[in-house]
């Protein structure tokens, strides 16, 4: 288990983290979710031992980290980090040697892992001769290689078309099925909400919300109505509890404030052919911007 308890870190007199506390287990996604400056990068830092918190632990299966333990550690930075005048095989090996890992361990692992990708003929090929996207294919793969017990995944899927982020979606449960603690960060919400089951939200280094997401979409409270059909916008706008009602295409969605809302909406809907009527959940995404814009 990966435990970051009370930890706060201080940049001078810039609180950058502030009391953070988290726990990862076996085999589970956990988001670690926040605007820009908000704490994420400093964390990601301290679980690497990059940096050392001013206060508080972190601890992976109960003992700190250090340089021993980061060979189980594996991490995919937002920032490109290739070597780009060096070969993919080449590049892979310096890794896989950084993690302790024997040469024919590193070139059998690389080879399964560039079958996969569909990348297995750039294997002598140098770095900067890659596209953006088979770049990060590389850069994945050099976090993935010494098939890692923690892996942190600071927006993975950069650069990358929709099969590629398949493939590389793929990969990620594989290693969770295997017992990987994952850390996952991006600004996506929709691709925090397929992966994460437990998350925290960071702004300007503080906690403003934590969880699992089931529990935080239920307390959130507010919902969503998406109608299609012949009610117009001003007679659902009037409905106690309706918050805000926009027009997409031929679509309405109307935002209400909590379930108990639904029934009413629904006696004006069905007044009128309706081809749709359809309750969801507030999405991650909404939830983000109202938290975030609560605290700026």
């Amino acid at each position: 288990m990966l435990k970051v308890a009370e930890v706060t870190k201080y940049y001078g007199d810039f609180l950058a983290v502030d009391n953070l506390s988290f726990e990862v287990k076996e085999g589970e996604i956990f988001g670690l979710l926040g605007a820009n400056g908000a704490g994420k990068t400093t964390t990601f830092r301290m679980i690497m031992s990059l940096l050392e918190p001013d206060h508080g632990e972190i601890t992976l299966d109960g003992k700190k980290i250090d340089y021993d333990t980061m060979e189980k550690v594996g991490f995919l930075t937002e920032e490109r980090s290739l070597l780009t005048k060096m070969t993919v095989e080449e590049q892979i090996l310096y890794y896989g040697r950084l993690k302790g890992m024997a040469e024919d361990v590193i070139l059998k692992r690389l080879d399964e892992l560039l079958e996969r990708f569909g990348i297995w003929s750039y294997k002598k090929r140098k770095i900067k001769e890659l596209s953006k996207g088979n770049q990060q294919k590389i850069q994945f793969i050099s976090a993935i290689i010494n098939e890692p017990k923690l892996l942190i995944l600071d927006e993975p899927f950069t650069g990358l078309d929709p099969i590629n982020v398949k493939k590389f979606k793929e990969e990620i449960f594989r290693l969770k099925e295997k017992g990987c603690m994952i850390i996952f960060s991006s600004h996506q919400m929709e691709h925090i909400e397929q992966f994460c089951e437990k998350l925290v939200l960071l702004v300007k280094g503080k906690v403003v919300l934590s969880g699992y997401l089931k529990d935080i979409k239920k307390e959130y409270q507010k919902m969503n109505i998406f109608i299609q059909g012949g009610v117009s916008k001003e007679e659902l706008e009037k409905v106690p509890g309706v918050l805000k009602v926009v027009q997409v295409a031929d679509e309405k969605q109307v935002k209400i404030q909590d379930e108990s809302v639904i029934g009413d909406v629904f006696k004006v809907v069905k007044k009128y052919d309706t081809r749709k009527f359809v309750v969801e959940e507030a999405s991650l995404n909404e939830i983000f911007i109202e938290k975030v814009g609560e605290v700026l």
